[in-house]
């Protein structure tokens, strides 16, 4: 009887293991999907700095990205001096809002490759690095958004003489970053009318 008991509990204790495994799994892919969904462009910022963890935490999660045969070839540039925004926001003609933002992250990209090869997967593997450094942004209550420099060949020149970038590396983006000022709202992109299945 006593081992009868025991077996029962034991079992008891299983399943309540395995549920709260279960929830656990399912509350973390719900948070996940939660924040791709929430992550919106934020264009406006209150003065509140943003600290050198969160700093860390934003490249922590580029650096997590996916990258063509683990080459990583992302580089980061980080912009927080008010004279160096203030300049870059009169360069760049869709990143006013550096005026604003506290700080700035410049995705970079070093374009050679093995044996000195052009790097052919640098522009892809960066928006990945990018897009990872946005949803950790919205993740932990920051601000920021996507503004394009390369390919536009001024844009890519301005920004690689702001930075004095190497020759090898290209500036892919700027991404303004600070605490959001104001209520921002994700737009709704689900259009099914973009998905095929098997073929066109």
């Amino acid at each position: 009887m006593k081992f009868r008991h025991l077996l029962i509990a034991a079992s008891a204790l299983a399943i309540s293991f395995m549920t709260s495994c279960t929830n656990s799994t399912n509350g973390n892919a719900d948070a996940v999907l939660e924040n791709i969904h929430s992550r919106k462009s934020v264009r406006q910022y209150t003065e509140e700095p943003v600290s050198a963890e969160q700093i860390e935490t934003l490249l922590r999660a580029a650096m997590a990205a996916p990258t063509a045969v683990n080459f990583q070839p992302w580089r980061f540039v980080v912009v927080s001096e008010r004279e160096e925004l203030d300049a870059m926001a009169e360069a760049l003609p869709y990143a006013k809002m550096l005026k604003q933002a506290p700080l700035a992250i410049i995705v970079c990209g070093e374009t050679t490759w093995f044996e000195g090869r052009e790097n052919p997967f640098w522009q892809q593997d960066c928006s990945a690095a990018t897009q990872n450094l946005l949803l950790a942004a919205e993740a932990i209550g920051l601000g920021a958004v996507w503004t394009a420099v390369y390919p536009d060949p001024e844009r890519t020149q301005k920004v690689s003489e702001f930075l004095n970038l190497p020759s090898t590396v290209k500036p892919l983006c700027t991404i303004p970053i600070g605490h959001p000022a104001g209520e921002n709202k994700p737009k709704d992109k689900w259009k099914p009318e973009n998905i095929h299945y098997g073929k066109w």
